[in-house]
């Protein structure tokens, strides 16, 4: 059927055959916690729009056998003409009920609508084009008035960063072809002064300070030429916080109160080498395959396997977006044990957020409420968990007003493979093969982005740099990997992590040097500029060097299991990075300069004495049963107290048959255990691992010395309690720290550093992997 001489476009609403709808129950719970008490039911309904050359016993095929569950699901199917407009809904509804429309912006990533046409087309619904999905929102109340519609879709239905809203019906926004856009612009550094150097870094939002901006512009004057935009983007992600780690390589000069009798350095060449590298030189296990060199942390595990272990940090995009940003955060640590060419068995998670019951009141300008994050990111979490297929079967939750405008968000991902099945040599004349998603404009600059502080404009500028996790791409690229990985197919692997194929390509070239096509990228939709080709990062895409024998038999995996292939050039023994847009140069860098060029940054840091306070003294002879029982239920209702198995049930920690210990104990399964136990069923042996945590931030407040002590004691603490040999027990650091420009703030980095190297020396435990996030 066509409209008007175009294409087709159905909507199809998909509601609950009940009222007591739990998702529709907690958006309600969460418009009262922020004081939205005028409205008394809110009714959620999945929108889904298609065009192409439907018929209507095609769309009502669609209906029936994908878009909805028949058993707790009603569909309604209409065939819509375009545009719509804003108000037809609420004209058809009584006044005390009013409808809110969401979708995604133009652009976003939409994974479940890709997942429509593929599903469609294997339907046999070849007719279908394109799709995409939203939410409509029937709201009922008293005083329903616009302005109180536009605050409750602010602020609980819908985020501006990746969607949009209209009061009644929404118009459906279909992936477009946006005009070609090949121009690479110059960057000119050459004459410019200080003043003029940071300008250029704050416009192109590259987190560079004076030093690393002057010593780009030597390296201009050296190549007599300006730099393209490609090219200083490449510059400003190779270099950023997030990939080099720039502050713990720093010189940190100290100063200590004099009244402090404790001792520390008063001077670190390199802060990390000489507290957590230092401490797993120290140690010494032989049981330590591989550390601090790779996407993740490698130990022997039983003698055929080896286990990895990767932990990042996904704050600020967790912030601005929290559903995308701890799916994606899931999805990058899975992608970080994938580059160590291991199949990814278990997850962990640790969440910070700011106070659940915050007054809307006391909200800051352009964050996201506390209950809000704290709901999209355990949603993110269990999406791409779940979907993958890896049970999460260990994690924690803190609640501090400190995180209300950056929570922080820890993922972890721990992988088996075969011992000694990851190569890691990249060989001159192999080819540069990407494997998985598509690169579109979201996750721009996330290296960069990640690197700076947050204000109330983040979510505003940043909005690209936020991705939309796609884990069913990704597990059809870890089946493959796998498969390519026994067949020995490739010579080198690794991610594309915050910078894309800029750091993919760029790592892995780092030896050799390489020629790429951007012309022959994938593209999730035309009219990408080469900078943003080159720079945006998929977190279900990776990089691998093949040799040319070899890639028939790799084509043919990835047709077998629908994983887009694309060779875009070869590893060269030249140098130099190059890239190509068709015919002409675009970027051509020294490889020596772009990994090696960056300066050495200097702090100051300054060591106070612990910050105790006096607190209140109580005596017990003045308390009568009845208080100690008040007491008692009031620490066991306390956020940081109380249990977390709401939060534990929505995750899936049985899947793949090997969690053994589980993250809730005891004889009705509702307690917490100090950790949990893995039997891989992949390994014939009776080995197992334990995998546990740890968390203190409030000792941090009073000392951070003494902080990381504790923390490292009560993670090998619940590991020993679990059953594992206090002798090959390794651990993994992540620092979520603020400004280290502030001598004091650099102070307690260098107090707790110290204290990483005395705890795992004590303990014989080696540091095997790690990650920092500054500006939080």
């Amino acid at each position: 059927m066509k409209v008007n001489g175009s294409a087709a476009v159905y909507r199809f609403v998909v509601k609950p055959n009940t009222a007591n709808d739990p998702r529709s129950l907690g958006y309600l719970a969460d418009a009262h916690s922020l004081s939205l008490n005028q409205i008394t039911q809110i009714r959620c309904h999945d929108l889904y729009f298609v065009r192409g050359g439907l018929d209507e016993p095609e769309a009502e095929k669609l209906a029936a056998q994908l878009l909805h569950d028949p058993v707790t699901q009603l569909i309604e199917i209409d065939l819509l003409e375009l545009p719509l407009t804003d108000h037809n809904l609420n004209q058809k509804e009584h006044p005390a009920t009013r409808t809110i429309e969401v979708a995604l912006r133009p652009g976003v990533t939409d994974p479940v609508a890709e997942q429509i046409v593929r599903a469609a087309h294997l339907l046999g619904i070849s007719s279908l084009e394109s799709a995409c999905t939203g939410l409509r929102f029937i709201i009922s109340g008293d005083g329903l008035t616009d302005d109180l519609l536009h605050l409750a879709a602010k602020r609980l239905l819908s985020n501006s960063v990746i969607q949009t809203y209209a009061l009644g019906e929404i118009t459906p926004s279909f992936s477009t072809a946006a005009q070609s856009h090949d121009l690479v612009e110059p960057i000119v550094l050459r004459g410019l002064d200080d003043a003029g150097l940071l300008a250029v870094s704050s416009l192109r939002r590259a987190a560079l300070n004076l030093a690393e901006m002057h010593a780009i512009q030597d390296y201009c004057e050296r190549e007599n030429r300006d730099l393209t935009d490609i090219e200083f983007e490449m510059l400003a992600q190779t270099w950023s916080e997030h990939c080099v780690h720039k502050t713990f390589k720093s010189q940190v000069s100290v100063k200590r109160d004099k009244s402090d009798s404790r001792s520390f350095p008063t001077h670190y060449s390199h802060l990390f080498n000489q507290t957590i590298r230092a401490a797993t030189k120290q140690v010494n296990a032989d049981w330590v395959i591989s550390a601090f060199t790779e996407n993740a942390g490698i130990v022997e595990f039983d003698g055929t396997n080896e286990l990895s272990f990767k932990v990042e940090t996904h704050n600020h995009p967790s912030a601005i977006e929290p559903f995308g940003g701890a799916n994606t955060g899931i999805g990058g640590v899975i992608r970080d044990v994938i580059g160590v060419s291991a199949k990814p068995i278990a997850s962990t998670d640790i969440l910070c957020f700011g106070p659940a019951d915050l007054p809307l009141t006391e909200l800051p300008e352009g964050v996201l409420h506390p209950r809000r994050i704290a709901s999209g990111v355990v949603a993110g979490i269990q999406d791409y968990g779940n979907k993958m297929g890896i049970p999460t079967v260990n994690g924690a939750i803190w609640y501090d007003p400190g995180y209300v405008a950056n929570p922080l968000v820890f993922c972890g991902s721990v992988g088996l493979a075969p011992k000694g099945s990851n190569p890691h040599a990249t060989t001159p004349g192999d080819h540069i093969i990407v494997l998985g998603g598509r690169t579109g404009r979201d996750g721009l600059r996330g290296a960069t982005f990640s690197s700076m502080t947050m204000d109330a404009q983040t979510g505003e500028v940043s909005g690209a740099s936020v991705q939309i996790g796609a884990p069913v791409v990704e597990k059809g690229l870890v089946d493959v990997l796998m498969l390519a990985r026994d067949s020995g197919l490739y010579n080198s692997i690794t991610d594309c992590g915050a910078g894309g194929l800029s750091s993919a390509v760029g790592e892995m070239a780092s030896e050799c040097g390489g020629d790429v096509q951007l012309k022959k990228v994938l593209l999730k939709y035309p009219g990408l500029a080469p900078w943003e080709i080159w720079l945006s990062e998929a977190q279900e895409r990776m990089v691998i060097a093949v040799p040319k024998k070899n890639l028939e038999a790799l084509s043919a995996l990835c047709i077998q299991y629908e994983v887009e292939m694309t060779d875009i050039g070869n590893f060269t023994g030249s140098g130099r990075m190059r890239v190509f847009h068709g015919a002409t140069l675009v970027l051509d860098l020294d490889n020596e300069f772009l990994h090696h060029g960056i300066p050495q940054r200097h702090y100051s840091a300054r060591i106070n004495k612990p910050r105790f306070e006096t607190g209140q003294t109580i005596s017990i002879d003045d308390q009568t049963n009845s208080d100690f029982q008040n007491t008692l239920l009031k620490l066991l209702s306390h956020p940081n107290i109380a249990s977390k198995e709401r939060t534990i049930r929505d995750y899936d920690h049985e899947v793949q048959g090997g969690t053994v210990v589980k993250p809730l104990c005891g004889l009705h399964h509702d307690g917490p255990s100090d950790g949990s136990v893995i039997k891989p069923l992949a390994s014939m042996t009776n080995h197992a691992f334990v995998l546990s945590n740890g968390l203190n931030p409030e000792y941090g407040k009073i000392d951070p010395y003494q902080m990381t002590w504790l923390t490292i004691d009560e993670a090998f603490r619940n590991a020993v309690a679990c059953g594992a040999d206090p002798s090959r027990i390794a651990i993994l650091d992540n620092f979520c720290w603020g400004d280290p420009t502030r001598p004091e703030i650099m102070g307690d980095l260098v107090q707790s550093a110290q204290a990483c190297l005395g705890a795992a020396v004590h303990y014989e435990a080696p540091f095997i992997s790690g990650k920092d996030s500054f500006n939080n």
